[in-house]
């Protein structure tokens, strides 16, 4: 499906016909679709005949191949703990070592497996296709095998990569690449989708940063109910309650709710950053972002906030957020943050 945001960009990928580059990294803020452009192009390339409107027809050979997940010159490139790749099409994420949790990185081993396959000739024809996302889940030795497939293609083969954050890939992927960029829709591209979202799912629009796919995903994993604690336990935080809400939020991260919705600290430190962000922007004059329907307890709150405590409190959480995925303890990283937090809003310094 091609969300009608990103129609432009189909129309213009679908113009350049035989033109097409050996490798094209699409990039913008995760939420917006740029996966289901890829597969929708992937799917396209494989295609024996493509409608009137571009896409692949879903009814020939290699379609069906495609939709049984079956089609040996379509590969997908993911890391093994990508919960929607392991649904998918296509070949299966390297598996770690047994008693390890799945890798969240793209391992060099699976770059490995994949000049294996291209070394053989295509099964249907010269075209082949390789997903690769999230690119940026590459380490240096990872993306340097890439880059040597990269330099000397196979005949026919296209790569397709997406990437939300292009400045953590090596300057040499992103050269042999051509970019595509991808914004965030207008309020009138988002016309249509409003109207068939519904209102829990608009109301977390503003939380997923004005990305609606990123929206449908927290709606989807109960992101609503999730809002409402959050909002509740931290607009009415007291310095004296700082290790009581530490130990509550500790027990809800570990609770079934927040394990069935995959909402975890890396998850909890982001709502935070973004709160606080919030709270920043009013302190400044400028608007919320975030957190629309609470601009009321959040301009009562940076009332109280000094405008270098919120920045400080800002920069904080972007530290605690980028080490939130393998924290030495919990309990403590909680403590922590909800210190600073509570120290911003008293107007205390440090």
């Amino acid at each position: 499906m091609i969300h009608s945001w990103l129609q432009p960009t189909w129309q213009r990928l679908l113009e350049l016909g035989d033109r097409l580059p050996h490798a094209l990294l699409f990039v913008g803020p995760a939420g917006l679709g740029k996966r289901e452009l890829a597969e929708a192009l992937a799917a396209r390339l494989l295609c024996d005949a493509p409608r009137a409107d571009g896409h692949a027809c879903d009814h020939c050979e290699p379609c069906q191949w495609r939709l049984t997940g079956n089609h040996p010159d379509l590969m997908r490139v993911v890391p093994a703990a990508d919960a929607a790749a392991a649904e998918g099409e296509g070949d299966a994420p390297a598996r770690e070592p047994a008693g390890k949790a799945p890798s969240e990185r793209i391992l060099i081993d699976q770059i490995r497996a994949l000049q294996s396959a291209l070394s053989i000739t295509g099964h249907h024809g010269a075209r082949r296709v390789v997903v690769l996302d999230p690119a940026e889940a590459m380490n240096v030795f990872t993306a340097n095998a890439l880059l040597k497939l990269l330099e000397e293609p196979p005949a026919g083969c296209v790569f397709l990569l997406v990437s939300s954050a292009p400045r953590q890939l090596l300057p040499t992927i992103r050269s042999r690449c051509q970019q595509w960029h991808f914004a965030r829709p207008s309020e009138a591209e988002l016309t249509h989708w409003k109207a068939q979202a519904d209102r829990e799912t608009q109301a977390l629009l503003a939380l997923g940063g004005g990305m609606p796919l990123a929206a449908e995903r927290l709606a989807q994993a109960g992101g609503g109910a999730l809002l409402a604690r959050f909002v509740r336990d931290i607009g009415g935080l007291q310095a004296a309650d700082v290790l009581r809400l530490a130990g509550q939020w500790e027990a809800w991260l570990k609770s079934k709710e927040a394990t069935a919705a995959g909402f975890g600290l890396p998850e909890l430190s982001d709502w935070m950053q973004r709160w606080v962000s919030d709270l920043a922007a009013i302190r400044l004059g400028g608007r919320v972002r975030f957190f629309p329907a609470q601009e009321g307890a959040l301009s009562a709150l940076a009332s109280r906030m000094g405008v270098a405590a919120a920045s400080g409190c800002y920069n904080d959480f972007a530290q605690i957020h980028k080490a939130s995925r393998h924290p030495l303890s919990l309990r403590l990283v909680l403590e922590d943050m909800l210190m600073r937090y509570a120290r911003a809003i008293a107007g205390a310094r440090g």
